[in-house]
């Protein structure tokens, strides 16, 4: 068209990651390495198998310190099912859901993994996936500039928290935050268990 302006390769590149790709350019900068379970990424090792009581306990269990070059504050054990799911909801939900905030995700608050114990430590309850290496629970993330999301404090006050929530029902089958109950008040489970009705999300 007469007098219309040349957009060069530098401005369509732009305007095209204001499209579908547009979520990369509001993520912070992650350096990952490690590979665990055949998963490039996740950092930690193999341990010994563990024998529980009753039918708790993982016939191969591993550790994991880091995902996607974010630390855990505490090792989470679990099985690979479990570490390869974790890494799916951490890539593509914990992630863009913090984007660049406070500089990105310095490490996620690990609240609990593998523990021989019933559903909510509730005497008389179902064995937990827990017992099973088969879920993890996370509580928030620290971002780099020292301040902090949490499930706690910060579901009420913003759409983070809620975003991470969300965006973990399909790479888990279970996802409970402080709306199912009141014993996930202060952290999100998440479990590998399966569903014939599909994921069990709330």
């Amino acid at each position: 068209m007469r007098g219309a302006p040349i957009i060069g390769l530098a401005a369509l590149m732009a305007l095209g990651s204001c499209g579908r790709g547009g979520e990369e350019r509001l993520t912070a900068r992650y350096s990952s390495s490690g590979e665990l379970c055949g998963i490039a990424g996740l950092e930690g090792q193999e341990i010994a198998p563990i024998d529980g009581a009753g039918a708790c306990g993982i016939a191969n269990p591993v550790q994991i310190t880091a995902v996607s070059g974010i630390r855990l504050t505490s090792p989470a054990r679990v099985n690979c099912t479990t570490a390869k799911a974790f890494k799916r909801w951490v890539d593509r939900g914990i992630k863009p859901a913090v984007g660049k905030r406070g500089g990105g995700i310095e490490s996620i608050r690990i609240a609990a993994s593998y523990a021989c114990r019933s559903r909510n430590s509730q005497r008389g309850a179902k064995l937990s996936e827990h017992a099973k290496g088969n879920a993890i629970d996370v509580s928030g993330v620290i971002l780099r500039d020292g301040s902090t999301l949490s499930v706690l404090n910060d579901w009420r006050k913003g759409p983070v928290i809620k975003r991470m929530h969300k965006s973990a029902c399909g790479p888990f089958g279970t996802v409970l935050g402080p709306k199912s109950d009141r014993f996930h008040q202060d952290h999100i489970h998440v479990d590998v268990a399966s569903y014939r009705s599909g994921p069990y999300c709330r």
